[in-house]
């Protein structure tokens, strides 16, 4: 029996492990702490930022920015769910975690990366019906509907997390003990497990896939509408509010999922990549998302900008001020795309 508690490799599998993020960077890597510290600090105190003005104003309790802030409170739950354990992990080499807590961890990261998925497809459907039926838009996108939307994403989100968490607890993982990564990811777990894992890998890869196409194909459609009947409006100023907003949610639409699909591609296709390089794609595709997110509809988003503008400056913005006249003056075709 090893110091582990375990017992020999042929028969029993490791129940405790260590974790080894950037293998090759031993020496650099307690310089990496204070980096990655701000970084993670950036993304709690910006998503906290907006999601607070959201929650403070009253003109703001509309569907798109509720189906925004619920963005980004999830982007929260995800960089939590990965960063305290990578920071550890840069202070000792190898960072110890137990089976119940690595599949814990990996439950939280696909659990919160799926959100962020089904999140997007409901702020898709919202600009659609924004922007294609306006006129329609408060009776259809009620406050019942976004309660189901988001019980349709958490019971997509546990239906694609909880069956690889589930496969993943009853495989043998008896070639070691260091997984090579700062974080319990399914390919990372099933690199050291033995016995048959074809069923792992393919049904791994065919929910990703599954997702990921349904997905694109849902928001292209959606998107591709939504753009049609925008440039369409008459009124420019309308036209140019609608092609704007939905150049936010395509921005954070190309972040999540390039940034995914590039870390797939490398983990499948390039096995001469080195074990950094692929780990570094990793903390780029947890992380980048919740760094991005609150940037992109903070600054983006007129209403919220404003708002933190004036809240964190303690008056109207200039450019607010200034718009306040056309306001008064304006636009009833504008009125008609909410948010």
């Amino acid at each position: 029996m090893d110091e582990d508690g375990n017992t020999s490799i042929f028969n029993i599998s490791y129940t405790n492990f260590f974790l080894v993020g950037f293998p090759r960077l031993q020496e650099w890597r307690p310089l990496l702490v204070l980096p990655f510290t701000f970084l993670y600090v950036t993304i709690i105190s910006t998503n906290a930022l907006v999601i607070h003005t959201v929650v403070a104003q009253r003109n703001l309790h509309q569907p798109m920015y509720v189906l925004i802030a619920l963005l980004l409170a999830v982007n929260i739950c995800a960089a939590t769910a990965v960063m305290p354990k990578m920071l550890e992990g840069f202070v000792q080499y190898a960072n110890p975690i137990s089976l119940r807590g690595c599949l814990s961890q990996m439950f939280f990261i696909y659990f919160t990366l799926l959100l962020d998925y089904n999140l997007l497809l409901a702020m898709a459907l919202d600009r659609y019906m924004a922007i294609c039926y306006p006129l329609r838009y408060t009776d259809l996108m009620t406050s019942h509907l976004l309660g189901v939307l988001a019980i349709f994403a958490l019971t997509r989100s546990l239906g694609v997390a909880v069956p690889l968490v589930v496969l993943t607890a009853r495989a043998q993982f008896c070639r070691t003990a260091v997984i090579q990564h700062f974080t319990c990811e399914y390919i990372a777990l099933l690199r050291i497990a033995c016995g048959d894992l074809t069923f792992n890998n393919r049904l791994g890869l065919a929910m990703r896939l599954v997702t990921v196409i349904f997905d694109l194909v849902l928001l292209g459609t959606s998107y591709t509408r939504i753009i049609y009947v925008a440039l369409r409006i008459s009124s420019r100023g309308a036209r140019a509010k609608a092609l704007h907003t939905c150049g936010s949610h395509l921005l954070v639409i190309l972040t999540i999922y390039l940034s995914g699909l590039s870390t797939s591609i490398v983990f499948r296709v390039a096995k001469t990549v080195s074990q950094d390089v692929q780990n570094l794609l990793s903390a780029v595709y947890l992380l980048l998302p919740g760094a991005l997110n609150p940037l992109i509809y903070g600054m983006r988003t007129k209403e919220i900008r404003q708002h933190i503008e004036k809240m964190l400056c303690g008056k109207d913005s200039p450019q607010e001020a200034g718009e306040k006249p056309k306001r008064l003056q304006n636009t009833r075709v504008e009125r008609e795309l909410p948010g």
